[in-house]
């Protein structure tokens, strides 16, 4: 049996309403090796790492449970161009299936051992509207919040995040930060044209 955590949910004690508090530790846990994390250096644990708060609604209809509710939180990740510390928002509704095993595709490349899983689901009657954000599997018994609240944390950070859009960066010479600085770095010659680099054209005589 699963060790209990504080992200779970029994079956049997649904319908119920709950309000769930990640800490910073996990959110530095589960951030742990993006490198807008590890650019910022920050200490691990770290306090500041972010936290987040959702608002749920949970119940079963037959074979399948859902959440509905609202996620809020925050995480700090650095500034794709200084890498100082930029504090992103999460906000978003969820809306979330939970569905057996057996009703979920096989994600296995052997596709002999569950051929028709999703002719299962639909035999089984299990339907997913369109609109639901998130699908995931459960075993019938206790629903684990933990994989969509990390979720929540990982998809709210952008490619390249930036604490401005006017960010204007580190110098790549000296590497000051040019928000609060300037330097006298002149731009780095074109690898192209370093060969032309102090070459004396002659002047040309009129006819």
């Amino acid at each position: 049996m699963a060790k209990a955590t504080p992200f779970q949910v029994l079956v049997r004690d649904l319908p119920v309403h709950r309000r769930f508090e990640v800490p910073s530790e996990l959110v530095g846990d589960w951030l742990k090796g993006l490198a807008v994390r590890d650019a910022l250096g920050a200490p691990d644990p770290d306090p500041q790492a972010g936290h987040g708060t959702a608002e749920l609604d949970l119940y079963a209809d037959g074979p399948h449970a859902f959440a509905n509710g609202t996620f809020r939180g925050e995480l700090t990740v650095a500034c794709s161009r200084c890498v100082n510390p930029v504090t992103l928002q999460i906000d978003e509704p969820l809306r979330v299936t939970f569905m057996p095993r057996h009703e979920l595709p096989d994600d296995d490349d052997d596709e002999d051992k569950k051929p028709d899983a999703r002719d299962d689901a639909e035999d089984d009657g299990a339907e997913v509207a369109e609109d639901d954000l998130d699908v995931f599997a459960f075993d019938g018994e206790r629903i684990d919040l933990e994989p969509l609240f990390r979720e929540q944390f990982v998809l709210a950070v952008p490619y390249a995040p930036l604490c401005t859009e006017t960010c204007k960066g580190l110098c790549p010479q000296c590497g000051i930060d040019r928000n609060t600085a300037s330097c006298t770095c002149e731009p780095p010659i074109d690898p192209r044209l370093a060969a032309l680099k102090g070459l004396k054209i002659p002047s040309g005589t009129g006819t």
